[in-house]
């Protein structure tokens, strides 16, 4: 299944924005340096693709004032690029690009993907590069609206019920060219849009993301409660142990 992928003259790059604090977790510390059994949520996420012969390498943002990234056995792997992060997601992904542009084409494609996300499978990242490979504008991970959606107002009053049909939920890896995400970005980063996810800048420059149907255990740890329910997938993925 690599073989089509690696025969793609584009070289495809990671970007990991880990440069968050979690505050949300109620931790001690940042929540990708959290223990999932034996390992960090980071590094976790980190072997999704580290390793990977289609990747030619991953670049993750830390924050300036991370004093636990250095002290890890992975901060010295060979593929791996370390920059520092901005105050915002949006911010640091920005600065991993600032240092791809010298070093890739800015034809090559990019994934970026949260660092909190440790639950992605291999078929995902692989069937979202084979099916964006030949896109004209490349596209993201997400899995359709099953629930029914609700609108409410600032009292958290419902005011209308939102029809779910053509409703997803956009995950991560999200993949664009290189040169066309630098420029996607700096554009709303200019007009001071604090882009939430890298679909988003690309929509504001006018194109139209594809979406790619994942798996929906590729959740992101956000919330204290979201801890034992990865640990449970990474458990099903043979990941991590019973």
């Amino acid at each position: 299944m690599l073989t089509t992928a690696q025969n793609n003259e584009s070289k495809y790059w990671v970007v990991i924005p880990a440069a968050g604090v979690g505050s949300r977790m109620q931790a001690d510390r940042p929540k990708q340096y959290l223990l999932l059994e034996n390992k960090t949520i980071l590094e976790y996420t980190l072997d999704c693709f580290l390793g990977n012969p289609v990747i030619a390498g991953t670049c993750i943002a830390i924050s300036e004032s991370d004093t636990v990234w250095s002290s890890m056995s992975l901060a010295a792997q060979k593929d791996l690029i370390t920059v520092h992060g901005g105050q915002e997601r949006c911010h640091s992904v920005f600065n991993a690009l600032l240092h791809l542009m010298p070093i890739a084409d800015q034809n090559d494609w990019v994934l970026v993907h949260d660092a909190a996300r440790p639950c992605l499978r291999q078929e995902d990242i692989m069937h979202l590069i084979d099916s964006l490979k030949n896109d004209e504008v490349g596209g993201l991970l997400a899995v359709p609206v099953k629930d029914t959606m609700k609108r409410s107002n600032s009292e958290d009053e419902v005011i209308e019920t939102v029809e779910r049909n053509q409703l997803w939920h956009a995950l991560t890896p999200q993949m664009f060219r290189l040169g066309t995400l630098f420029n996607a970005i700096k554009k709303a980063l200019d007009k001071n849009y604090l882009i939430t996810d890298e679909a988003s800048a690309i929509e504001l420059v006018g194109l139209s993301p594809r979406l790619i149907e994942g798996h929906a255990d590729n959740i992101k740890i956000t919330r204290p409660e979201d801890l034992q329910l990865a640990k449970f997938f990474l458990q099903q993925q043979g990941r991590a142990p019973i």
